[in-house]
C-alpha cells in the first residue's frame, strides 16, 4: 500500500471560548468576606459555650417545667447558687486546692517514671518487651481497685492517693508514648544519624518532636484517668478520715442530703477538666503540633 493510500486523520480545530465577563469564567470561591455571625461562631470557645448553655437550657427547663423534687434533681439556677455560697464562704476552696494540689503530685510523679520507662525501651529489647507486657497487665486494671492495697501500705493519707494517681497515669503515658516512638518513620531517625545523635539527645530532638501527637494523647488520657481516680478516691477517704478534697465535699454532702451541694461539687470537677483540657492542652497543641503542621 503506497502513503497516498493511507487516510490522513484530519485536524479538529475547535472554536475558541471567550469569557467576556470574568463572572462567566468563575469556578469557585477562593476567600468569602465571612459576617460577624460567622466570624464570632468559628470561635472554638463559643461554639463549645454554646453547647454547654444548650445543655444548661435544657436541664432548667426540665426540672422547672416537669416540677422534678429539687431533692431528687435541683434546678441549675440552685445548684449554682449552692455553688458560689461554698466558694465564697471558704468551705470550698480549701478542697479543691487539696485535690489539685494531690493531682499534681501524682500526675508529675507518673509522667517521670514514664519517661524513665520509655526510655529504657527505647535502648533496650527488654525495656520494650517490659512496657509492652505490664502495660498489658495493669493499664485494663481500674486503679481504684487498688485502693485497698494503698490503704493497707501507706496509711490513710496523701501517700495512698498518690499511689493509684500514679498507677492511673503511669501506663497510659509509657504506652502511647513508646507507640509514638515506635512510629516515628526512618528518614527522621536517619537524620538524627547523621547528625551523630545517640542517647538522649536522639530521643529529645527527635523522637519527643516526632511522637508529640501520641505523647499528647496519652498525657491527655493519663490526666482524664487521674482526676476521676483522685475524686473516687476521696469519696473512700473521706469517708474513713473526714477529710479529704472535692470527693470528700460529695461525700459530705450527699451525707447530709443536700442534694444540690452534691451538684456542686460536679460542677467544679467538671469546670476543672474543662479548663485543664482547653486551657493547658489546647494552648501546648496549638504551639507545638498544630503550628508544625502535624495535625489538620
Amino acid at each position: 500500500m503506497s502513503t497516498s493510500d493511507k487516510k490522513i486523520p484530519q485536524l479538529v480545530i475547535r472554536d475558541e471560548f471567550i469569557a467576556d465577563e470574568i463572572k462567566d469564567a468563575h469556578t469557585g470561591d477562593v476567600a468569602v468576606e465571612l459576617s460577624t455571625l460567622e466570624k464570632i461562631w468559628n470561635i472554638n470557645g463559643v461554639r463549645k459555650a454554646s453547647i454547654l448553655l444548650g445543655l444548661v437550657v435544657i436541664w432548667q427547663a426540665y426540672t422547672v417545667g416537669f416540677d422534678v423534687e429539687p431533692l431528687m434533681f435541683p434546678t441549675f439556677s440552685f445548684s449554682l447558687e449552692k455553688l458560689i455560697a461554698d466558694l465564697l464562704s471558704g468551705n470550698l476552696p480549701p478542697k479543691i486546692w487539696f485535690s489539685i494540689k494531690v493531682l499534681i503530685i501524682g500526675y508529675s510523679a507518673g509522667m517521670v517514671i514514664a519517661a524513665v520507662l520509655v526510655l529504657w525501651a527505647t535502648a533496650s529489647r527488654l525495656g520494650s518487651d517490659f512496657i509492652a507486657t505490664a502495660t498489658a497487665m495493669f493499664n485494663p486494671l481500674p486503679a481504684i481497685a487498688m485502693l485497698p492495697l494503698a490503704m493497707l501500705w501507706f496509711g490513710l493519707g496523701t501517700a495512698s492517693l498518690v499511689f493509684v494517681l500514679v498507677h492511673s497515669v503511669l501506663w497510659a503515658v509509657a504506652l502511647n508514648t513508646h507507640t509514638g516512638f515506635r512510629n516515628v518513620s526512618q528518614t527522621l531517625r536517619m537524620i538524627g544519624q547523621n547528625y551523630a545523635l545517640t542517647g538522649v539527645p536522639f530521643v529529645v530532638k527527635i523522637l519527643v518532636p516526632a511522637a508529640l501527637p501520641s505523647i499528647l494523647a496519652g498525657m491527655k488520657v493519663g490526666w482524664a484517668f487521674a482526676w476521676r481516680t483522685l475524686i473516687g478516691a476521696e469519696l473512700v477517704f473521706g469517708a474513713s478520715s473526714g477529710s479529704g478534697g472535692l470527693g470528700w465535699y460529695i461525700f459530705e454532702s450527699s451525707q447530709n442530703i443536700e442534694t444540690e451541694g452534691v451538684f456542686a461539687g460536679l460542677f467544679m470537677v467538671i469546670l476543672i477538666g474543662i479548663v485543664v483540657e482547653n486551657v493547658v492542652f489546647r494552648n501546648i497543641e496549638l504551639k507545638t503540633v498544630n503550628r508544625w503542621g502535624m495535625q489538620r
